[in-house]
């Protein structure tokens, strides 16, 4: 079995969540023993934040907000799908915390969780269809 970030690399479908992790240095806190559960956007989720953003993101100098961003998708432990439908809040390893909605769709925030329970070595990932924000930052896009 592949740890989370080789699990995502060969999916083949998660490119710029990959090249988001190597920016931050997060390849090997995500290739480590954990276990995390990783809340991973799709493709289609990167490309539907404002333009530029990505690329902003991306840039040396804003490896702390990139850094903020991948952390918020991530939570200690590994909770299956059950388990996250269980908790109505988690605390990410950014250090705040996330809710989870259930009804016709199970959501993080407002990502709907698109596919659960991708069983890694050092945890488990489930596909988001939005990129999630950090308050800090969600406050600042706001301003």
């Amino acid at each position: 079995m592949k740890n989370i970030v080789e699990t995502a690399i060969e999916a083949g479908t998660f490119g710029t969540l990959v090249a988001a992790v190597k920016a931050a240095d997060l390849v090997g806190t995500l290739s480590g023993p954990g276990p995390f559960t990783v809340f991973a956007p799709t493709e289609e989720a990167f490309k539907n934040l404002p333009e530029g953003t990505v690329d902003m993101l991306l840039k040396p100098e804003n490896k702390d907000k990139l850094v903020s961003v991948l952390t918020y998708h991530v939570v200690s432990g590994k909770a299956n799908a059950a388990a996250v439908t269980g908790q109505k809040e988690w605390k990410t390893v950014e250090g705040s915390p996330v809710t989870i909605t259930t009804g016709a769709d199970v959501k993080i925030q407002n990502a709907k969780i698109i596919k659960t329970d991708i069983e890694c070595s050092n945890g488990i990932i489930h596909v988001i269809d939005q990129v999630i924000l950090p308050p800090a930052l969600a406050e600042k896009k706001a301003a």
